[in-house]
């Protein structure tokens, strides 16, 4: 993989010690350590990086832009040396120096440049390309902050500021050379026949280049974030008159669009600078790649046969019109010749059928910010309905509103869904019109994780097992995974698989106690929900159930309990009220729990706070149980329940998103099925008393509404959950009460199962052989071949 030797990685520590960091080894802090070892191992990253794009400059090779408004990179450092076959070098090259390498990963700040499943998906897309030899560029924005860190106050979510980039992020090389000036507001004239923007305020987008290696170090590709620079630094006249503030303005609508990831929407400030950011990443990329392709001295009218750009999610959807309008513009192309050339060039994924996440801007807002695109946006509407004559409107501007996801149907050549089920729901239930006027545009990808990252990287104990017991080389040809299953049978192998899971989870124990101060047992079930705090995710009926079987343990304490660890995680959108109090819920029934000696280990309820990409690499090969319970229809994918699956964790689901293909993989008999399917949601929802009769049904239920309704958990205000038990009664949109007895019987299931112990790691161990084709490599593939029509250049 590499031919660096250890003497010659302890050398190049030690100089960027001294000549990078400016400091002599005895008065080095962790920081200075960990910089020096990220500068000698990103040395050895910019080899192979620039042998990559030598060799696609070279051979004029296809390239794939994947735009994103979250990449959720997580730390670095760790990956890197897995990915060049250096960790175990590393590790013990520190040890000599006297340094502890886990020490240093965990002192590297976690990249706050996401949300949840989006950013992660792209960050795992970005190291398969690399893996796979897909010469890219992903495009996103460097923000200064991020997504909020959370922390609790008596049990409530507080946002505050990431700060990820106070230190400096050894990763990045800054190109002040590669930068683009971006338009907003102004107005649109005519000259000499054709209509020119007159932008009212300007930005420049700068780059920020971070090279991705892919596995055994054979190519990289690149991550370039956008930071967002003043194009006047100040107005001097202003400050030498003492209006400072003015004089500042420039700079301070500069760092606004580059400092918060999903600023709050909920006022017009809000969303304007969100739509803002959407056009600021995608225009600077756009520049950015017609530059590129201009220097390789091809023609912009072949711009298809050698770009292929990919909208992930309705973010960047603005790219239809904006390349339009770079390519009338800027470049003289007639109209319809650039509307074919942008649709032959872009991808449009899909990730969600919640309709308030398909993005619709205000006629008003939008032609205000982006008056040139309004018009082109009109253009493009009335070109799609001249020639395709939907039978009735079927419009991007409808109702006042520019809609972006039809948007971004419209303007690309494939939409593509991110499971099986989730893409039949897009055909079915989101686009059905344009699924008519245009069939076949829309096909599926089922989404995928990196075994680099979520298996050999985060889980050391399972992932050296299964080298023992098949070899090596799964990690960039993961169904060899399939290799366990003979072995499942085997008392050594399950009592190595054992041995594994209970590493990890006394190592999670430990931190529990250090970080949260809640002492849990690791023999007891750790049970796992993380992800996003959202209604239709239902971490209610999670911590519902949770006060269920808190109930029955007080009611008859001497029965033969499975003792479990609820584990939660996920931060909430900062305007979303109702996620915000199921925090609250779940926190309070946590103190109250943790706090009953009757109950001890019998059950506890932990909740840390600020889950990112660090947290999720320490829960996920920890886990029992996977927590995969959304509302069925609901869910586009999830990536998570492939993480855990991959760690030996079987799913507790619905039949909701990928969970219907990782029921497939691995089988019903080592998946705990729960709920209602898609088909049956809607006619369960039309019955207007659809709550109000599960709960009548569920004595069970009742007795926990009642709990919480009466102030059990929130002594000190006891009707502080007076409006949530009201929603679940009479608002149950999700259908929380209707699963209740599912999910319980459910849960029963899995108590049953995990006292079985050694059918328990067997199913744990299949979940685990059976995970092959949840690689995002598999997924990556698809895309080369069905979306961009690319080959591997390696």
């Amino acid at each position: 993989m590499n031919d660096l030797t250890a003497p010659h990685l302890k050398a190049d520590i030690l100089r960027h010690l001294t000549f990078t960091l400016g400091k002599d080894a005895p008065h080095a802090s962790r920081y200075d350590w960990r910089m020096a070892l990220s500068f000698a191992i990103r040395d050895r990253i910019v080899e192979p990086w620039f042998a990559s794009t030598r060799k696609t400059w070279d051979t004029g090779h296809k390239r794939v832009y994947y735009l994103s408004m979250e990449f959720l990179i997580g730390r670095l450092l760790e990956d890197a040396t897995i990915n060049l076959g250096l960790r175990d070098m590393a590790e013990q090259v520190m040890a000599d120096l006297g340094q502890d390498f886990r020490a240093l990963v965990e002192d590297e700040p976690d990249a706050a440049l996401g949300n949840g499943g989006l950013g992660r998906l792209a960050a795992c897309f970005m190291e398969s390309m690399a893996t796979l030899g897909c010469p890219a560029y992903g495009y996103g924005i460097r923000y200064e902050h991020g997504l909020f860190r959370q922390r609790f106050e008596a049990g409530r979510q507080v946002e505050t500021p990431e700060d990820w980039l106070t230190q400096r992020h050894p990763w990045e090389f800054e190109r002040p050379e590669a930068a683009y000036t971006i338009g907003f507001k102004g107005e649109v004239v005519t000259r000499d026949g054709r209509e020119v923007w007159l932008p009212g305020e300007t930005v420049l987008a700068e780059a920020h280049d971070t090279p991705v290696i892919g596995w055994a170090g054979k190519w990289a590709n690149t991550l370039r974030l956008w930071a967002a620079k003043p194009t006047t630094l100040f107005d001097l006249a202003r400050f030498n008159r003492g209006d400072y503030a003015a004089a500042a303005e420039p700079e301070t609508l500069a760092r606004t669009l580059s400092r918060v990831l999903y600023p709050d929407d909920t006022t017009y400030q809000g969303k304007e600078l969100r739509l803002k950011q959407e056009f600021f990443l995608t225009s600077a990329a756009l520049q950015d790649i017609l530059r590129r392709h201009l220097a390789g001295g091809y023609k912009v009218a072949d711009l298809a046969q050698h770009v292929a750009i990919q909208m992930n999610d309705t973010h960047p959807a603005i790219a239809g019109p904006e390349l339009i309008r770079l390519l009338v513009d800027d470049h003289g192309m007639e109209f319809d010749a650039a509307l074919e050339t942008a649709r032959a060039c872009l991808g449009y994924t899909n990730h969600t059928l919640l309709p308030e996440a398909l993005e619709r801007w205000a006629t008003y807002t939008f032609g205000s910010v982006l008056p040139r695109h309004m018009q082109i946006v009109e253009r493009i509407d009335s070109w799609h309905r001249r020639t395709y004559h939907p039978p009735h409107y079927v419009g991007i501007v409808k109702h006042h509103e520019v809609r972006m996801g039809e948007m971004a149907f419209v303007m690309a050549h494939k939409v593509n869904g991110v499971s099986a089920l989730h893409s039949d729901l897009v055909q079915q239930n989101l686009f059905p019109e344009l699924n008519a006027l245009h069939p076949g545009r829309i096909i599926n990808q089922t989404n995928g994780v990196t075994p680099r990252r979520w298996l050999k990287m985060c889980n050391r104990p399972l992932s050296a097992l299964i080298t023992e017991t098949v070899g090596s080389g799964w990690e960039d040809d993961l169904d060899r995974l399939k290799g366990l299953e003979s072995h499942v049978g085997d008392a050594g192998f399950l009592d190595g698989f054992d041995a594994a899971k209970r590493a990890n989870k006394q190592a999670l124990s430990d931190w529990i106690a250090q970080e949260c101060g809640v002492q849990v047992s690791p023999d007891a079930l750790f049970d796992v929900q993380v992800k996003r705090i959202h209604e239709y995710k239902r971490q209610l009926l999670n911590i519902l159930e949770t006060i269920a079987r808190y109930h029955d343990i007080k009611a008859n304490p001497g029965a033969d309990w499975v003792p479990r660890v609820k584990i939660f995680g996920g931060k909430a959108a900062p305007g979303y009220v109702v996620a915000k109090e199921i925090i609250h819920l779940i926190n309070d029934v946590a103190a109250v729990v943790n706090a009953d000696p009757e109950v001890g280990d019998r059950l506890k309820v932990v909740y840390p706070a600020n889950y990112n990409v660090s947290l999720a690499e320490r829960l996920i090969p920890a886990s029992d149980l996977s927590e995969q319970i959304s509302t069925a229809g609901k869910e586009a994918s999830g990536t998570g329940n492939m993480k855990f699956m991959m760690n030996g964790a079987p799913t507790i689901g619905t039949l909701d998103g990928a969970n219907v293909e990782i029921l497939q993989e691995v089988g019903a008999e080592n998946f705990f099925l729960f709920g209602l399917t898609a088909d049956q949601v809607g006619p369960r929802r039309a019955n207007p008393d659809h709550a109000r009769d599960a709960i009548l049904a569920s004595q069970s239920l009742q007795d926990v509404l009642q709990m919480i309704a009466e102030g059990r958990f929130s002594p000190d205000e006891p009707g502080r959950y007076h409006q949530l038990v009201h929603r679940v009664w009479h608002h149950d949109y999700f259908l929380v009460a209707s699963d209740f007895d599912s999910y319980r019987s459910a849960q029963a299931r899995v108590d049953a199962a995990y006292a079985d112990r050694a059918g328990w790691l067997k199913m744990a161990a299949l979940n685990t052989a059976r995970s092959g084709f949840f690689s995002s490599d598999r997924t990556i593939r698809g895309y080369m071949k069905d979306i961009w029509s690319v080959a591997s250049a390696l």
